[in-house]
C-alpha cells in the first residue's frame, strides 16, 4: 500500500484533533509562555513564527529548593510502622498454645522441696516460702489463656448457670484485644489474675523482660476494667510437686513484684483435648478435700473444657461443693485492686495501640498480598503482550496491522534541544549526519542558552544540513517548540544531546509514519555507558521496564510517553496541540498523553536504535529520576479528565501510572520494613523464599525482553544486587516528586553531567562500544 509522500496535514477523521480543555490546565504552578512560542494559533502550512533575536536572559529569582522537610514525616511513619509491627510481632510470635510443662530434675534446694509438698498458693517471702491449700468441699476453677471470644463467654455462661464464681488468670495482650470480655469477667463476680503479656516461659525470660510481661498485663487490666490484681500464674506451670529450678526462680521473681503465685492441685491437661470424661475425672478432688482446679478457656478448641465445666459443677454442687474464687477460698482480701487515673489512661493507650498494630499488620499483609499478585500479573501480562506485538510486527503468520510504505522516502527535520551538551553533542549530530536514510533531511540543533560551548561545537562539524539556533535560556519545551517552528519539514523526529542514532534508526522511525493515523512514534533506547553497576542496573530497567512495556502499551493503546531520547512526530499533531507545553517537567509525557486524547495512534518501533548515555553516580541519577517522576505526576493531574473521556486511553493509561508508578512504590518502604520485621522475629526461610521467587520471575521476564532486544541474556547477573540499592533509590525518588508536588514546589529544567560515553579522540566519528543484534524480520 502506497500513501502520499507527505503526511495528511489533520488527524484521522475517527477521532478529531483537539486542544486539552481548560480544567486539563489545572497543574502546578508553570511559567507564562511568550507570544512569540505561543503556537496554538498556527496550522501547519502557515509561516512559522519569527523567532526573536536571541537577547541575554533576564535576571530570575533563585529558584527554590528542593523539599527537605517531608523526609522527617517519612521517618516518623516508617518507625510508628515500626514499632506497631514490632508490637504485633511480640504478642503473636511468642502466644501459643499451652504444652506440657517441663519435668522437675535434678537436686532441688531446700526452700523448693518444702514448696513441692506444700500448697498451690505461695507466698513467698525473704524468710522463705508460704503454702496454702484450700479448706474441704471448696473449689476454685482457674482458667488459662484467655479471655477467648468464642469461649469465654461460653465458660461464663456456665458458671452463671450454677451460681459459681471462678478466677482467670488472663493473658495480657488477650486483655487489650478483648476488653470487652474482661470487663465482663469482672462484672459477674469473678476475678482476674496475672498469666503475663505474651504467654512467655518465665523460666526462660531474664529478669527485664519478666518485669515488662507483668507490667504491660497490669496495664491492659487497667485499661479494660480499672483494676489490677495481686494473683499471678506462670505460663507453663502446674502443680507444686513439678516446678522444677528454672520455674522456681521465675516464681521467686515474681513474689518479689508483690504477687501471691497460684498454681493448682488438679492439672486437667485439657489443652490435650483427652474428651470430656477424662477432663471431668481429673477436676474432681478425692474425700472431699478442696482444690484448685486449672483448666484453659483459649489457646485453641475448647468445646471439651466447656462441656466438663458444667458436668464438674453438677456433680460437686451434688456432694456439698462450693465454686468460688481463689482469693475467696483463702478467706483473703480480693486480689483487685483500683488502678489510678494515670494508670487506666496508660492502659487505655497500650490496649489501643495493640489493637492498631494488629489491624495494620493483618490489613499490611492483604496490601502485600495484592500487591504481589498485581506485580506477578503485570509481568506475565505484559510479556504474552510483548510476545504478540513482535510476533505481529516481525512478520509470520500471525503478521497484523503491518504500517503502509511510503512511495518515496519523505523529507524529515531532526530537532536537537541541548543546554551544556558539549560531552556528547558532536557524537549526536555524527550519527545523524551518517544515517543511511534516502530522504532529504535536515538537522537543527536549538542551543538553550548553553555556557559551555555547546553551540560553538556543533558548527564546528561542518556538515552538511546542519543548522545551529542560539537562543536564551527557557527549557527544553521552549528548545523543542523553537525548533518545530523553524522546522521545514512535516516529519519531526526529536532527539536529546546526549544520544547517537544508529544509521537505519530514522528510516525505521519514518517507516511507522507513513500509516496517516500515527501520530508519534517511540524508539528503542539503549543504555551505551554500561559497564558500571550503576549503568548495568539502568540497562536492565531500560530493556525490561521501559521498552517491553512500549510494546504492550501499544497494543493496549496506551503509550504514556514516547521518550525524548527518540521520537518521531507530524508536526501538524504537534501544532494542533500548541506545540510542546511548559506545563510540566515531563514534556515527552505531556505531550504523548495529548496526543493519545487527540485521537492518535502513538506506537513503538523497536529497530529505531538509540544510545543515551545514563547517569554514571546515584545522585545524577536522583536528580534525573526525581524529574521525570515528578514530571509525570504532573502531566498525570493535567490529564487526569481523561479518565472520563471516551476511549480506553485514560483509564489504562492512567490507572496504570496510579498504581504501578505510584501506589506501589510509595508501599515499598513499608514491604521491606515488614521483610526485615519477619526475618527478626520470625522464620527468615519464608521471606527468603519469596524474595528468591520474586527474582525468578524477574530473571524470566528479563531474559525474555534481552531476547527480544536482541541484547545477552548475561546481564541478568545484576538483577538480584538491583533490589538492595536501586530499587530503594527509586521508590525514595517517588516519595520525594509526591512531597514536592504535594508542597507546591516547582522544579526547572536541568541536565545530568556527561562524560561523553559516544566522543571519539579528535575528530574521528564516535562509535559506541556495543554492539546489537537487531531481531531479523521485515516491516
Amino acid at each position: 500500500m502506497s500513501v502520499p509522500s507527505r503526511a495528511p496535514s489533520r488527524a484521522p477523521s475517527r477521532a478529531p484533533s483537539r486542544a486539552p480543555s481548560p480544567g486539563d490546565k489545572l497543574v502546578w504552578p508553570s511559567p507564562p509562555v511568550p507570544a512569540w512560542q505561543d503556537y496554538r494559533s498556527s496550522q501547519p502550512g502557515d509561516e512559522a513564527p519569527r523567532i526573536p533575536p536571541a537577547q541575554p536572559p533576564a535576571p530570575t529569582a533563585r529558584p527554590p529548593a528542593d523539599p527537605k522537610g517531608h523526609w522527617f514525616p517519612l521517618a516518623v511513619f516508617l518507625l510508628l510502622a515500626a514499632t506497631a509491627l514490632v508490637l504485633n510481632g511480640y504478642v503473636t510470635n511468642v502466644v501459643g498454645e499451652t504444652h506440657a510443662p517441663p519435668p522437675a530434675a535434678g537436686s532441688p534446694p531446700p526452700d523448693l522441696e518444702k514448696v513441692r509438698r506444700g500448697g498451690p498458693v505461695l507466698n513467698i517471702t525473704a524468710s522463705g516460702p508460704a503454702s496454702a491449700r484450700l479448706p474441704n468441699r471448696t473449689i476454685a476453677l482457674t482458667f488459662d489463656d484467655g479471655p477467648d471470644p468464642a469461649w469465654t463467654p461460653q465458660v461464663l455462661d456456665m458458671l452463671k448457670k450454677y451460681g459459681a464464681k471462678a478466677t482467670f488468670f488472663t493473658v495480657g495482650s488477650k486483655v487489650a484485644r478483648y476488653p470487652e470480655l474482661a470487663r465482663r469477667i469482672v462484672a459477674e463476680g469473678h476475678e482476674l489474675g496475672n498469666h503475663t503479656y505474651s504467654h512467655a516461659d518465665l523460666a526462660a525470660l531474664p529478669g527485664w523482660r519478666l518485669k515488662l510481661e507483668l507490667s504491660l498485663t497490669q496495664r491492659a487490666l487497667a485499661g479494660a476494667t480499672g483494676l489490677h490484681t495481686t494473683l499471678a500464674r506462670p505460663p507453663y506451670s502446674s502443680t507444686p510437686a513439678a516446678i522444677s529450678g528454672p520455674q522456681w526462680a521465675g516464681m521467686k521473681a515474681l513474689a518479689a513484684e508483690g504477687y501471691l503465685v497460684t498454681l493448682t492441685d488438679l492439672d486437667t491437661r485439657d489443652w490435650s483435648r483427652p474428651g470430656t470424661s477424662k477432663i471431668v475425672a481429673s477436676s474432681i478432688p478425692d474425700k472431699g478435700r478442696g482444690a484448685i482446679v486449672m483448666m484453659h478457656d483459649s489457646g485453641g478448641d475448647r468445646r471439651q473444657t466447656v462441656e466438663a465445666v458444667g458436668a464438674v459443677l453438677r456433680e460437686l454442687t451434688g456432694k456439698g461443693y462450693r465454686a468460688v474464687t481463689v482469693t475467696t477460698a483463702l478467706g483473703m482480701p480480693t486480689a483487685h485492686q483500683r488502678a489510678g487515673g494515670a494508670e487506666r489512661f496508660v492502659g487505655s493507650a497500650l490496649n489501643l495501640a495493640q489493637r492498631a498494630s494488629e489491624a495494620f499488620a493483618g490489613a499490611l499483609a492483604w496490601v502485600l498480598l495484592a500487591a504481589g499478585a498485581l506485580t506477578l500479573g503485570r509481568l506475565g501480562f505484559f510479556a504474552v503482550l510483548a510476545w504478540v506485538h513482535a510476533a505481529r510486527t516481525r512478520g509470520g503468520k500471525r503478521r497484523k496491522g503491518r504500517a503502509p510504505v511510503w512511495s518515496a522516502p519523505p523529507p524529515v527535520t531532526v530537532i536537537v534541544p541541548a543546554y551544556n551538551e558539549a560531552a556528547g553533542i558532536q557524537a549526536t549530530v555524527r550519527s545523524l549526519a551518517g544515517t543511511t536514510y534516502q530522504g532529504e533531511l535536515e538537522i537543527l540543533v536549538v542551543d538553550d542558552g548553553s555556557t559551555d560551548g555547546t553551540a560553538e561545537l556543533a558548527e564546528a562539524l561542518g556538515l552538511p544540513g546542519v543548522r545551529v539556533i542560539r537562543r536564551p535560556n527557557g527549557g527544553k519545551p521552549a528548545a523543542l517548540n523553537t525548533g518545530i517552528a523553524q522546522a521545514a519539514h512535516e516529519l519531526l523526529i526529536m532527539v536529546d544531546g546526549d544520544t547517537v542514532f544508529e544509521p537505519a534508526t530514522i528510516g525505521h522511525l519514518v517507516r511507522q509514519l507513513a500509516d496517516p493515523a500515527v501520530g508519534a512514534v517511540s524508539g528503542n533506547t539503549k543504555v551505551g555507558n554500561r559497564r558500571g553497576m550503576i549503568g548495568r542496573w539502568q540497562h536492565i530497567e531500560y530493556v525490561i521496564g521501559f521498552n517491553l512495556d512500549r510494546r504492550a502499551f501499544e497494543l493496549l493503546d496506551c503509550m504514556a510517553t514516547v521518550p525524548g531520547a527518540i521520537g518521531a512526530f507530524r508536526r501538524s499533531a504537534l501544532m494542533a496541540l500548541g506545540a510542546v507545553s511548559a506545563d510540566t517537567l515531563a514534556e515527552d509525557t505531556d505531550l504523548t498523553m495529548a496526543l493519545c486524547r487527540a485521537g492518535w495512534r502513538v506506537v513503538y518501533e523497536e529497530k529505531a536504535l538509540a544510545w543515551t548515555e545514563a547517569p554514571t553516580s546515584l545522585g545524577q541519577l536522583w536528580k534525573q529520576r526525581y524529574r521525570w517522576c515528578y514530571g509525570t505526576m504532573q502531566a498525570m493531574w493535567k490529564h487526569r479528565r481523561a479518565v472520563l473521556e471516551p476511549g480506553p486511553f485514560g483509564r489504562r493509561c492512567l490507572g496504570y501510572l496510579a498504581l504501578f508508578q505510584v501506589l506501589l512504590p510509595l508501599l515499598a518502604p513499608v514491604v521491606d520494613l515488614m521483610a526485615i520485621y519477619n526475618t527478626v522475629l520470625g522464620d527468615p526461610l519464608p521471606v527468603v523464599a519469596v524474595w528468591a521467587g520474586f527474582v525468578v520471575v524477574q530473571a524470566l521476564t528479563g531474559w525474555y525482553a534481552l531476547r527480544l532486544d536482541g541484547e545477552r541474556a548475561s546481564a541478568l547477573w545484576v538483577l538480584p544486587l538491583q533490589q538492595f540499592v536501586y530499587r530503594q533509590l527509586m521508590y525514595l525518588v517517588v516519595i520525594q516528586s509526591l512531597a514536592t508536588a504535594l508542597l507546591g514546589v516547582r522544579l526547572r529544567w536541568h541536565t545530568v553531567r556527561r562524560e561523553g560515553t559516544f566522543s571519539g579522540p579528535g575528530d574521528a566519528p564516535a562509535v559506541h562500544p556495543l554492539q546489537v543484534r537487531v531481531p531479523e524480520g521485515s516491516h
